[in-house]
């Protein structure tokens, strides 16, 4: 039995053998293999969870800065940036004061860059009416009051520094500097947060000294009722001017997390639509080349009309009329791509259906079905599998291309989405590179690494290539 089994796997076993002399191949398969791999760990991969589903969500991105570059760029500076980070508290207190429930919770952040960050921003869930008090004390002792608002809300409470306490953090301004000089400050110009984080200093609403060290953020909050509320998961956000990975975009979108969402996509097309048209391009070459004469000529003369048609140019047409879909897509891209293998499966078709075993199989009476599915189709399926992968990268770029004009569809994330995303967003001009660029290799490396596969297929398969 064992025997058996290894005669059975012999010709596997050969094939790898051979598959691993080609060694643009092998790079191929691993990338392959890596990306499958991060298409089925995702959930895990993503920075944003809900990324997929709320790509377009622009409330889901509120805390983000918008165009913000790179976290890693900051090893190549010589002024750190500030990077968005979540900052959870350090105690949560439940108290009873004068027959009311309050909570207190305490913050506390070191902080180490060179530059100011953009916004602070405090989240809770809240349910009741409340007043909230949001103080800070800098490292240099002074305090400010950042909020002290009354709140009827059930769900979550969102403070800005930026947007609710602009006023307060220039009054702690005003008292720090010479009245002469207060004066002369230009609210509407002047970022708040460039204040807070400053040392405190004549000159410090034109010129900023990052004020480093810890700063304790503490959050009061006061029911007025205490049947029916609640306080729950209180954290904050330092958004700074770096951001992620992959940075983000002009709509505060985390780039990684696109990145990420897209391939799986980007597999799902290219996979789905090269594996059905090589099918029917296969089981069209086999049926044209057995029954020869009229239903050959006819199906020839149907095969140069397909090959004749520009698929793009189509494409965008109909994509223009119909509804963009991603399943219009894939159904187009079938209907025009099914040509590939077709000359080469009939060219083999029409010598092996003179062998003797195909000639033995009607004379037994075997019908028409079972010859070209049963004995013709098994022998030159594996011969299509490097015309498989090779046809990929023209469905993933055919998608791209088509989100690029932004005629994909809108319900999913795609790197053609990405990079159509950007050439509205003006990112060259605005110079955001990793809006373009990630995006752009990732296409041109997915496709490579499925034609590297169909290349190293292709020798192995037809022999009389591996002397080229």
């Amino acid at each position: 039995m064992k025997n058996n089994i290894i005669k059975k796997l012999a010709p596997l076993i050969e094939f790898f053998e051979e598959f691993k002399k080609d060694k643009t191949g092998v790079i191929g398969l691993c990338i392959l293999v890596l990306a499958i791999l991060v298409s089925l760990f995702e959930p895990l991969l993503l920075t944003y969870k809900e990324a997929p589903k709320r790509w377009r969500d622009i409330t889901y991105w509120q805390d983000n800065p918008a165009s913000a570059a790179p976290e890693w760029l900051n090893f190549f500076q010589r002024e750190k940036s500030a990077i968005t980070t979540d900052i959870s508290p350090i105690n949560i207190e439940t108290n009873y004061i004068d027959n009311q429930l309050t909570y207190k919770a305490v913050f506390e952040y070191d902080y180490k860059f060179d530059k100011s960050p953009v916004d602070l921003i405090f989240h809770a869930n809240v349910n009741g009416s409340s007043a909230a008090v949001w103080t800070v004390t800098r490292p240099d002792g002074a305090m400010i009051t950042l909020s002290d608002s009354l709140h009827n809300i059930n769900g979550d409470l969102r403070i800005s520094a930026f947007n609710d306490s602009k006023n307060r953090i220039f009054r702690f301004y005003r008292d720090s500097v010479p009245r002469m000089l207060a004066r002369q400050i230009d609210t509407l110009t002047t970022n708040p947060m460039k204040i807070l984080f400053n040392t405190k200093k004549d000159d410090m609403a034109k010129n900023f000294l990052a004020l480093k060290g810890i700063y304790k953020f503490e959050v009061f909050v006061k029911f007025s009722d205490n049947n029916n509320t609640s306080f729950e998961n209180p954290y904050m956000v330092l958004v700074g001017s770096m951001s992620g990975i992959m940075g983000t975009d002009n709509m505060k979108r985390d780039i990684f997390s696109g990145l990420v969402s897209g391939l799986k996509w980007a597999l799902f097309i290219g996979i789905a639509t090269s594996f059905i048209s090589v099918i029917i391009g296969v089981i069209y070459g086999i049926v044209s080349a057995y029954f020869g004469g009229i239903v050959d000529n006819i199906m020839q003369f149907i095969y140069q009309i397909f090959i004749g048609i520009p698929v793009l140019p189509v494409m965008i047409v109909m994509s223009a009329i119909f509804k963009p879909s991603i399943w219009t897509m894939i159904t187009m891209m079938i209907f025009f791509s099914w040509t590939g293998s077709v000359m080469t499966v009939r060219s083999m078709a029409m010598q092996l259906k003179e062998e003797t075993y195909i000639e033995a199989a009607r004379t037994i009476g075997a019908g028409h079905f079972r010859i070209i599915f049963n004995h013709l189709a098994p022998l030159l399926l594996p011969f299509s599998f490097a015309s498989m992968a090779l046809a990929v990268p023209s469905a993933i770029v055919y998608e791209s291309s088509l989100s690029l004009l932004g005629l994909g569809d809108a319900s999913i994330v795609t790197w053609g989405q990405i990079l159509h995303d950007a050439m509205k967003g003006s990112a060259v001009l605005s110079g955001l590179w990793w809006w373009i660029i990630p995006p752009g290799i990732l296409i041109a490396i997915l496709g490579m690494s499925f034609a590297f596969l169909g290349f190293a297929l292709d020798k192995i398969l037809h022999p009389k290539l591996r002397s080229r």
